[in-house]
Protein backbone atom coordinates (compact mmCIF):
# COMPACT_ATOMS: atom_id res chain seq x y z
CA UNK A 1 0.00 0.00 0.00
CA UNK A 2 1.04 3.71 -1.09
CA UNK A 3 0.84 6.03 2.01
CA UNK A 4 1.88 9.72 2.48
CA UNK A 5 5.04 10.30 4.78
CA UNK A 6 2.95 13.14 6.18
CA UNK A 7 -0.57 11.55 6.24
CA UNK A 8 1.56 9.38 8.41
CA UNK A 9 2.48 11.54 10.78
CA UNK A 10 0.37 11.49 13.97
CA UNK A 11 -0.39 7.71 13.93
CA UNK A 12 -0.61 5.85 16.91
CA UNK A 13 2.10 3.33 17.57
CA UNK A 14 0.49 0.33 19.01
CA UNK A 15 3.13 -2.28 20.49
CA UNK A 16 2.00 -5.57 21.95
CA UNK A 17 1.43 -4.33 25.36
CA UNK A 18 0.21 -0.94 24.77
CA UNK A 19 0.51 2.23 23.00
CA UNK A 20 3.94 3.69 23.41
CA UNK A 21 3.66 7.28 21.42
CA UNK A 22 3.13 8.66 17.69
CA UNK A 23 4.44 8.91 14.46
CA UNK A 24 6.77 11.81 14.52
CA UNK A 25 8.84 11.78 10.74
CA UNK A 26 11.24 9.11 9.12
CA UNK A 27 15.06 8.62 8.34
CA UNK A 28 16.00 7.04 5.03
CA UNK A 29 19.06 6.47 2.97
CA UNK A 30 19.99 8.21 0.20
CA UNK A 31 21.41 4.85 -1.87
CA UNK A 32 18.57 3.01 -1.66
CA UNK A 33 15.74 5.65 -0.96
CA UNK A 34 14.24 3.20 2.09
CA UNK A 35 12.98 3.79 5.00
CA UNK A 36 15.18 2.85 7.77
CA UNK A 37 13.27 3.91 10.70
CA UNK A 38 10.75 5.83 11.94
CA UNK A 39 11.08 8.19 14.42
CA UNK A 40 8.60 7.95 17.79
CA UNK A 41 7.66 10.54 19.50
CA UNK A 42 6.82 9.33 23.17
CA UNK A 43 5.37 12.07 24.55
CA UNK A 44 8.09 12.33 27.06
CA UNK A 45 7.98 8.81 27.80
CA UNK A 46 11.72 8.54 26.78
CA UNK A 47 12.53 12.09 27.03
CA UNK A 48 16.09 12.85 25.85
CA UNK A 49 16.99 10.16 23.43
CA UNK A 50 15.69 9.36 19.90
CA UNK A 51 12.98 6.32 19.60
CA UNK A 52 13.66 4.39 16.48
CA UNK A 53 11.79 1.80 15.05
CA UNK A 54 12.98 -0.43 12.41
CA UNK A 55 10.66 -1.62 9.76
CA UNK A 56 11.39 -5.02 10.84
CA UNK A 57 9.34 -4.38 13.62
CA UNK A 58 6.74 -2.38 11.61
CA UNK A 59 2.98 -4.79 10.96
CA UNK A 60 1.61 -2.29 8.80
CA UNK A 61 0.06 0.80 8.99
CA UNK A 62 -3.81 0.82 9.54
CA UNK A 63 -5.54 3.77 8.47
CA UNK A 64 -8.93 3.30 9.10
CA UNK A 65 -7.63 3.16 13.03
CA UNK A 66 -4.95 6.19 12.46
CA UNK A 67 -2.61 3.56 13.79
CA UNK A 68 0.77 1.61 12.61
CA UNK A 69 1.25 -2.12 14.48
CA UNK A 70 4.44 -2.98 16.40
CA UNK A 71 5.72 -6.36 17.00
CA UNK A 72 7.65 -5.47 20.14
CA UNK A 73 7.16 -4.97 23.57
CA UNK A 74 7.50 -1.71 25.79
CA UNK A 75 10.18 -2.94 27.71
CA UNK A 76 12.16 -4.35 24.82
CA UNK A 77 11.95 -0.31 23.10
CA UNK A 78 12.73 1.16 26.57
CA UNK A 79 16.22 -1.77 27.18
CA UNK A 80 17.42 -0.90 23.64
CA UNK A 81 20.37 0.99 22.91
CA UNK A 82 20.01 4.58 23.07
CA UNK A 83 20.56 7.49 20.40
CA UNK A 84 21.11 11.35 21.58
CA UNK A 85 18.76 13.41 20.10
CA UNK A 86 20.82 16.09 19.51
CA UNK A 87 23.30 13.72 17.29
CA UNK A 88 23.45 12.53 14.12
CA UNK A 89 22.62 8.31 13.91
CA UNK A 90 25.96 6.91 14.20
CA UNK A 91 26.84 3.36 12.92
CA UNK A 92 27.56 2.28 15.96
CA UNK A 93 24.58 2.64 17.09
CA UNK A 94 22.97 1.01 14.17
CA UNK A 95 25.69 -1.23 14.67
CA UNK A 96 24.19 -1.98 18.51
CA UNK A 97 20.74 -1.40 17.80
CA UNK A 98 20.46 -4.15 15.09
CA UNK A 99 22.44 -6.21 17.21
CA UNK A 100 20.20 -5.80 20.21
CA UNK A 101 17.27 -6.85 18.46
CA UNK A 102 19.05 -10.25 16.37
CA UNK A 103 17.95 -7.95 13.07
CA UNK A 104 20.04 -8.03 9.52
CA UNK A 105 22.09 -4.88 8.99
CA UNK A 106 20.85 -3.62 5.71
CA UNK A 107 23.75 -2.62 4.22
CA UNK A 108 25.33 -5.80 4.54
CA UNK A 109 24.32 -7.07 0.45
CA UNK A 110 23.44 -5.22 -2.57
CA UNK A 111 20.36 -5.16 -2.36
CA UNK A 112 17.58 -2.44 -0.41
CA UNK A 113 17.51 -4.28 2.41
CA UNK A 114 20.61 -6.48 2.15
CA UNK A 115 20.57 -9.71 0.77
CA UNK A 116 17.58 -9.28 -0.41
CA UNK A 117 15.40 -6.61 -2.54
CA UNK A 118 12.31 -6.85 0.08
CA UNK A 119 12.11 -7.17 3.90
CA UNK A 120 13.03 -10.78 4.53
CA UNK A 121 11.16 -11.03 7.87
CA UNK A 122 11.90 -14.65 8.77
CA UNK A 123 14.81 -15.38 10.25
CA UNK A 124 15.85 -18.70 8.91
CA UNK A 125 15.91 -17.16 5.63
CA UNK A 126 18.42 -14.30 6.37
CA UNK A 127 22.20 -14.41 5.20
CA UNK A 128 25.43 -13.62 6.42
CA UNK A 129 27.48 -10.82 4.67
CA UNK A 130 30.17 -11.00 3.12
CA UNK A 131 32.95 -8.58 4.07
CA UNK A 132 32.48 -6.93 0.51
CA UNK A 133 29.17 -6.40 1.31
CA UNK A 134 29.76 -4.54 4.56
CA UNK A 135 31.78 -1.79 3.01
CA UNK A 136 29.05 0.78 1.82
CA UNK A 137 28.36 3.44 4.20
CA UNK A 138 24.30 4.60 4.96
CA UNK A 139 24.00 8.12 4.82
CA UNK A 140 20.86 8.82 6.87
CA UNK A 141 18.56 11.41 6.16
CA UNK A 142 15.59 13.14 7.85
CA UNK A 143 12.12 13.18 5.84
CA UNK A 144 11.21 16.37 7.61
CA UNK A 145 14.90 17.98 6.65
CA UNK A 146 13.99 17.25 3.08
CA UNK A 147 11.29 18.67 2.76
CA UNK A 148 11.49 22.49 1.16
CA UNK A 149 14.40 21.28 -0.47
CA UNK A 150 14.20 22.76 -4.30
CA UNK A 151 14.21 20.18 -7.45
CA UNK A 152 16.60 21.08 -10.17
CA UNK A 153 15.65 19.74 -14.17
CA UNK A 154 18.37 19.29 -15.93
CA UNK A 155 17.78 23.10 -17.64
CA UNK A 156 16.80 25.02 -14.06
CA UNK A 157 14.95 24.54 -11.24
CA UNK A 158 11.11 23.73 -11.39
CA UNK A 159 9.72 23.40 -7.71
CA UNK A 160 10.24 21.82 -4.02
CA UNK A 161 9.49 18.64 -2.19
CA UNK A 162 6.27 18.60 -0.70
CA UNK A 163 6.07 15.34 0.48
CA UNK A 164 7.14 11.07 0.22
CA UNK A 165 4.76 8.22 -0.86
CA UNK A 166 5.85 5.08 0.91
CA UNK A 167 5.72 1.57 0.37
CA UNK A 168 4.19 0.43 3.45
CA UNK A 169 5.23 -3.58 2.41
CA UNK A 170 8.97 -2.81 1.63
CA UNK A 171 9.00 0.64 3.54
CA UNK A 172 10.65 1.84 -0.10
CA UNK A 173 9.91 5.98 -1.01
CA UNK A 174 8.61 5.19 -4.45
CA UNK A 175 8.00 9.08 -5.00
CA UNK A 176 8.73 12.92 -3.98
CA UNK A 177 5.91 14.82 -4.23
CA UNK A 178 6.75 18.29 -5.84
CA UNK A 179 5.02 21.40 -5.77
CA UNK A 180 5.34 23.43 -8.99
CA UNK A 181 3.49 26.44 -8.17
CA UNK A 182 5.99 28.57 -6.82
CA UNK A 183 7.72 28.62 -10.24
CA UNK A 184 4.93 28.36 -12.84
CA UNK A 185 0.73 27.90 -12.59
CA UNK A 186 1.36 24.91 -11.65
CA UNK A 187 0.81 21.28 -9.98
CA UNK A 188 2.39 18.78 -8.36
CA UNK A 189 4.05 16.08 -9.65
CA UNK A 190 5.43 12.82 -8.59
CA UNK A 191 9.45 12.30 -9.04
CA UNK A 192 10.62 8.78 -8.27
CA UNK A 193 14.08 8.23 -6.81
CA UNK A 194 15.43 6.42 -9.77
CA UNK A 195 15.41 9.70 -12.27
CA UNK A 196 17.39 11.44 -9.21
CA UNK A 197 21.04 12.46 -10.02
CA UNK A 198 22.01 13.40 -7.14
CA UNK A 199 21.01 15.16 -4.11
CA UNK A 200 23.02 18.47 -3.08
CA UNK A 201 22.39 18.58 0.97
CA UNK A 202 24.79 21.52 0.69
CA UNK A 203 22.71 23.77 -1.69
CA UNK A 204 19.56 22.10 -0.59
CA UNK A 205 18.57 20.61 -4.32
CA UNK A 206 17.77 17.29 -5.34
CA UNK A 207 18.85 16.98 -9.12
CA UNK A 208 17.17 15.17 -11.82
CA UNK A 209 17.65 14.00 -15.15
CA UNK A 210 14.65 15.02 -16.23
CA UNK A 211 14.09 18.52 -18.52
CA UNK A 212 11.36 21.22 -16.73
CA UNK A 213 9.13 20.52 -19.93
CA UNK A 214 8.95 16.96 -19.33
CA UNK A 215 8.54 17.58 -15.73
CA UNK A 216 5.79 20.05 -16.87
CA UNK A 217 4.39 18.04 -19.11
CA UNK A 218 3.67 14.53 -16.53
CA UNK A 219 0.18 13.17 -15.28
CA UNK A 220 -0.68 15.85 -12.52
CA UNK A 221 -0.65 14.43 -8.62
CA UNK A 222 -3.52 15.04 -6.46
CA UNK A 223 -3.48 14.77 -2.60
CA UNK A 224 -7.22 13.44 -2.93
CA UNK A 225 -5.77 10.72 -4.79
CA UNK A 226 -4.83 7.24 -4.21
CA UNK A 227 -1.33 6.20 -6.23
CA UNK A 228 -3.03 3.60 -8.59
CA UNK A 229 -1.06 0.93 -11.17
CA UNK A 230 -2.67 2.60 -13.37
CA UNK A 231 -1.81 5.86 -12.85
CA UNK A 232 1.72 4.72 -12.11
CA UNK A 233 2.04 2.86 -14.79
CA UNK A 234 0.91 6.33 -16.93
CA UNK A 235 3.33 7.72 -15.52
CA UNK A 236 6.28 5.83 -16.36
CA UNK A 237 5.23 5.97 -19.61
CA UNK A 238 5.51 9.59 -19.72
CA UNK A 239 9.33 9.30 -18.72
CA UNK A 240 9.54 6.53 -21.12
CA UNK A 241 10.45 4.22 -18.00
CA UNK A 242 10.17 1.41 -16.81
CA UNK A 243 8.16 1.13 -13.52
CA UNK A 244 10.06 -0.28 -10.63
CA UNK A 245 7.89 -3.00 -9.91
CA UNK A 246 9.39 -4.50 -13.28
CA UNK A 247 12.92 -4.19 -12.09
CA UNK A 248 12.19 -5.53 -8.31
CA UNK A 249 10.47 -8.84 -9.36
CA UNK A 250 13.98 -9.41 -11.64
CA UNK A 251 15.79 -8.88 -8.38
CA UNK A 252 13.63 -10.57 -6.40
CA UNK A 253 13.75 -13.78 -8.85
CA UNK A 254 17.44 -13.49 -8.96
CA UNK A 255 17.77 -13.95 -5.06
CA UNK A 256 15.67 -16.72 -5.46
CA UNK A 257 17.45 -20.74 -5.52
Amino acid sequence: MLLKANALKGFKLDCLDGEIGEVSEFYFDDRHWVIRYLVADTGGWLTGRLVLISPYALVGAVREDDAIAVNLTKKQIQDSPGQDTDKPVSRQFELDYNGYYGWPMYWGGPYMWGAYPFLMRDPNQWNTPTDAEKSWDAHLRSTDAVTGNNLQATDGEIGHVVDFIIDDETWAIRYLVVDTRNWWPGKKVLISPEWIERVSWTELKVHVKLTREAIKASPEYTDEALVSRDYESGLFRHYGRDGYWAHETDRLTSTQP
